[in-house]
């Protein structure tokens, strides 16, 4: 990183180092993190809840394969539909068919919401096998979510995409690798604000125990998130052609119904038990 009259300027190596000649990307670097951070949060959770270790075990595999292939989907259907209709196998293959032939590239397109959607639908997958209560369940998930979130941003920034507006705000970043404009980090304003939504989650977790089972944290993760990535999204550029000219874009459509969702079940949660 280096600064710039008074921006900063961001042109990060793209892999940090490589195993086996395979490089491993900041962007896949972080989201380990995060979903190994998430892995040991819910452990704590489970026993702190006294739960069986035998049914904590086959969670994390529910959650990472709902979490990436919602999110891969959710890119795909939300953003890019007429170009991967066309490229089936891309959709699912972390690779690119280019002139020379098939490309590894990684997985370039994970959207936040079809994450969301994927993991309900992992979850409740998960509690059908386990017949653990799914609202527990959703509740301890949600004090743990706003990490992974956080740190997916991270990658986001990293790998210089979901990128702000152009700004003249002197923290604004010239990521050297998309062009010479200063913009808001955007990812960063996202990240900083998912680790506050967990540090104060986990502060009302450890002050109203009770609430678990309520849906009241589950109300309260997808109530501050959305309604923090819908106005977040008045910084950001489109990410989509379509999006151009929008009053409101993808994102912020799609955030709506989650936000709605968010607050009627932190209502109800927190009316319960009081």
């Amino acid at each position: 990183m280096a600064t710039h009259p008074c921006y900063i300027v961001w042109d990060p190596a793209m892999s940090p180092f490589s195993i086996f000649g395979f490089e491993v990307r900041y962007y896949s670097l972080c989201w380990i993190i995060g979903l190994f951070a998430g892995y040991l949060i819910m452990q704590h959770l489970y026993k702190r809840q006294k739960v069986s270790m035998e049914l904590f075990e086959p969670l994390f595999m529910y959650c990472f394969l709902g979490i990436l292939i919602g999110a891969r989907l959710g890119h795909c259907i939300f953003y890019e539909p007429e170009y991967y209709f066309n490229h089936v196998l891309e959709m699912f293959l972390p690779m690119k068919e280019t002139s020379d032939g098939w490309k590894f590239i990684g997985y370039q397109g994970l959207a936040s919401h079809g994450g969301t959607i994927g993991l309900f639908i992992a979850l409740w997958l998960y509690t059908l096998r386990t017949k653990i209560s799914f609202a527990w369940l959703l509740d301890n998930i949600a004090i743990t979510t706003p990490v992974v979130a956080g740190m997916i941003r991270m990658g986001n920034f990293f790998n210089s995409e979901i990128l702000g507006n152009v700004t003249e705000m002197p923290w604004g970043v010239i990521f050297a690798q998309v062009d010479e404009y200063p913009r808001h980090p955007a990812q960063l304003y996202e990240a900083i604000a998912y680790f506050v939504i967990f540090i104060v989650g986990l502060m009302l977790y450890k002050k109203f125990p009770s609430k678990v089972g309520t849906l009241f944290y589950f109300g309260y993760c997808l109530a501050t998130i959305f309604t923090f990535r819908f106005f977040v999204e008045f910084l950001k550029e489109v990410q989509s052609a379509f999006e151009e000219g929008m009053t409101l874009d993808m994102g912020q459509w799609l955030s709506i119904p989650f936000m709605i969702i968010g607050f009627v079940y932190m209502w109800r949660g927190f009316k319960k038990n009081a």
